[in-house]
């Protein structure tokens, strides 16, 4: 198994909490009186070994943002890397009809597996039952369609678990200081995404007394983001922490924060930029953590969907079936950390 996906198997095992792992070989400097034999095999499975040609279609939205554009460009480096893999990428497009009609495409040419990120889930629920009633497995990516049965597998992000860590961390800074005044720099209000973010970042912060005080909302872009904080900053005389919800969206933030001359606070990103992570490193802005909402999800999605097609399956598991559903964490990045995470980090 290569490194990276190594390294992604520690996140893919986050959604696998109630999957059993298998035990490899462990064996104990302490003798011990139970002599029986161990519950089960070790799982084994050589994952990278060249095996049939695999065709995989790809379909995902605009690369319009950062994090966008480094969920197609991840999606085309595994693909890279396996000499077996043949994948179909089709143009980026935020029009739900073209995306249709790409999928439609990759059915009729009778392509192994499909790869979609959906513009919107819902409207492409139909087309994908379609392409899983006739026989071609479709991993979902980010975005669930309406009805579970149109894909054999879907990876997400954690949106809930964004707002959660967010909403941790920053009660933990803040160690019981319960005037605290905590703001917080939403994406577009309508979006479920953003509810879920909201709704986990709220719970959090209940946990530990604390409630948000100032909210704005903005639109996911620079120009959005730097806006929304203008308003924030000039409603709120006096704020502890901010968490914005998004990396690209903070660019805007942070110009705006510069241009107030405010820094009696501490921020909280979230997705993961690599120049978010940067300045975290640097330790030299309000900024000081950022929350992980994972890129590499259609890269899993092409590397799963090579999996399936070969029966192949998750080594480390004892199931000798790739899961139903693989849902990716959403882990807090600090200057103590940063390291860790920089190399699946999107340029903003």
């Amino acid at each position: 198994m290569s490194a990276p996906l190594r390294r992604r198997r520690v996140a893919l095992l986050g959604v696998a909490a109630a999957a059993t792992l298998a035990l490899s070989a462990c064996t104990s400097n302490t003798p011990s009186d139970d002599d029986s034999p161990a519950a089960g095999p070790a799982a084994t499975s050589d994952n990278d070994a060249t095996g049939k040609t695999v065709t995989i279609g790809f379909s995902a939205p605009a690369a319009d943002h950062g994090w966008m554009g480094a969920i197609t460009k991840a999606a085309v480096a595994e693909a890279k890397k396996h000499p077996d893999v043949k994948l179909v990428q089709a143009e980026g497009t935020n029009d739900v009809n073209l995306q249709i009609s790409q999928i439609e495409g990759f059915i009729n040419d009778k392509v192994d597996a499909i790869v979609v990120l959906p513009f919107d889930g819902a409207a492409l629920t139909g087309v994908a039952r379609k392409a899983m009633d006739a026989g071609i497995p479709v991993i979902n990516v980010d975005r669930e369609f309406s009805d579970p049965n149109a894909a054999r597998v879907t990876v997400l992000g954690d949106n809930y678990g964004m707002g959660v860590s967010a909403g941790a961390y920053i009660c933990g800074k803040l160690d019981g200081k319960k005037d605290a005044v905590v703001a917080e720099i939403a994406g577009i209000d309508s979006l479920p995404l953003t509810q879920d973010r909201s709704k986990g970042f709220s719970d959090a912060l209940a946990k530990c007394g604390l409630e948000v005080s100032n909210r704005v909302a903005a639109d996911f872009t620079v120009q959005g983001g730097e806006q929304a904080a203008a308003n924030l900053l000039q409603a709120a005389p006096h704020i502890d922490a901010i968490w914005n919800h998004d990396d690209d969206q903070g660019v805007g933030v942070m110009a705006a924060i510069k241009d107030a001359g405010r820094d009696e606070f501490f921020m909280v990103g979230g997705a993961g930029s690599a120049n978010v992570m940067r300045d975290i490193k640097k330790d030299d802005t309000v900024l000081k953590a950022t929350v992980v909402y994972p890129s590499t999800q259609a890269a899993d999605g092409v590397a799963l969907a090579r999996m399936l097609v070969q029966g192949k399956a998750l080594s480390d598991l004892v199931e000798v079936e790739v899961p139903r559903k693989v849902q990716l964490y959403a882990p807090v990045v600090t200057k103590d950390n940063v390291d860790q995470y920089m190399s699946t980090a999107f340029e903003s």
